[in-house]
Parts: structure tokens; sequence; C-alpha cells
């Protein structure tokens, strides 16, 4: 019988190794697995590699695991947005590193990799700093660069309702990267808001199909 449900937030993070590459949801706070992240926190993987649309915001969650000194590299579009004071910090002391990518190329990256895909051309960053040692080409014209697919070893994801096996819902802008998160990852984990019986979720309103889905477990399972 298949059942991805892990029991505890413990359970769920178990198995994520030092120098491990870990996607995580979110737009700032919107989508979010701040109990997965807290869970990671108390598990103890270190020398990170983290890929994510910012550098986390505030004292919890993401910023939580900068401020631990778990990251090594942070991936991201947006390293200094509103209330990032963590990560600005860390990076002024050299004490963690950046790769800074366009949000469009940033979700491009993932779903080439979730799809099986190679390297693709973008006109994003074209002539630009983000281009330096990338092959580089003009068209039609107009100038692209090459951008390669981005793996990871780990997804932890924000959804909504799961079934035990895996099938999944969001809820509002948690959609935004999450299905394609899930694709990229060797292992996705996903808290969800509810686990709900197998059949109930209509199959029209499931976004990412349990296939991509490794763990689930509900964000208040105590660890």
């Amino acid at each position: 019988m298949i059942n991805k449900i892990a029991p505890t937030l413990r359970d769920a993070v178990a198995g994520i190794h030092d120098g491990a590459t870990v996607m995580v949801t979110g737009f700032g706070d919107a989508g979010l697995p701040v109990e997965l992240l807290h869970a990671l926190i108390e598990q103890g993987a270190k020398d990170l590699t983290v890929i994510s649309n910012n550098a986390g915001t505030g004292t919890t969650g993401l910023a939580a695991l900068l401020a631990a000194g778990r990251v090594r590299k942070m991936i991201c579009t947006y390293p200094k947005s509103s209330g990032g004071d963590v990560f600005r910090a860390l990076y002024k002391e050299k004490k963690i590193a950046l790769e800074l990518v366009p949000q469009g190329t940033l979700i491009e990256r993932m779903r080439a990799a979730g799809a099986g895909l190679g390297p693709f051309y973008t006109p994003t960053g074209f002539g630009t700093p983000i281009a330096d040692g990338k092959p580089q080409t003009v068209y039609n014209g107009r100038g692209y660069v090459l951008e390669e697919p981005l793996h990871a070893d780990f997804a932890l994801v924000k959804g909504h309702h799961a079934d035990r096996w895996g099938n999944l819902t969001y809820r509002l802008a948690a959609r935004g990267f999450g299905p394609v998160m899930c694709t990229a990852a060797k292992c996705a984990i996903v808290q969800v808001d509810e686990v709900v019986p197998l059949g109930t979720l209509p199959p029209e309103q499931i976004v990412t199909p349990g296939i991509f889905v490794s763990r689930v477990v509900r964000k208040d399972s105590q660890q």
C-alpha cells in the first residue's frame, strides 16, 4: 500500500544530509514551509546550498536556518528583500556565498531539470555580469545566455491538501514554486494543512501528482 505520510516533521526531514542542495518554496513568507525549516534546524544538516526565491525574511523559517549557520550558499532572485537582514549580515561578513538568478530564469532552470531537458538560451541577463562565464550568442539580432538546468537533492514545499499517495493541492501564492520544485528535486518533502482520504481530491484540482512527491507531513505534526 502506498503511504507517503510521515508521522512527524522530524521524520519528514530525516536523511537530509550535510552538503545537500535544498529547494525551498515561498515568495517572501507566502508559501514558505516554516515548520519543515524549523525541523531541519533541529535535525542538524549543515553546509547546505539553498535554492529559493529570496533569502529569508524576519527571524523565522529560512532566515532562522541562515542564522543557525547551516547554509553555505544561496541561489536566489531577491537576496535583499524586505526583512532580509540575516542574509545581508552574513553576506557582508563573507560567511555565505550567493548566486543571483533572475526570477524567470530561476524557475525555467528548475522546470528544465524536472522535464529532463538540457541547457537553454534566454535573453535575460545577456551582456550583464549575470552572464559572465556563460556561453552567449546572438540570434536574429538578439543576444542570449546559455543557462543550465537546476537540480536539487531535496525540496521543502508548502502545500494545502494531500492524500496518502502524495497528490497535492496548493493555496493561493503557495502554488508559485511548489509544482516545479517537486519535479526538479530527487526527494520532495511537503508540509500540508490537511491530509485527506484517498479519492477525496477531485482529479482536476490536483496540481502536483503524487509521483513527484516523496513525503507528506501535516504542519502541526509534533516533532
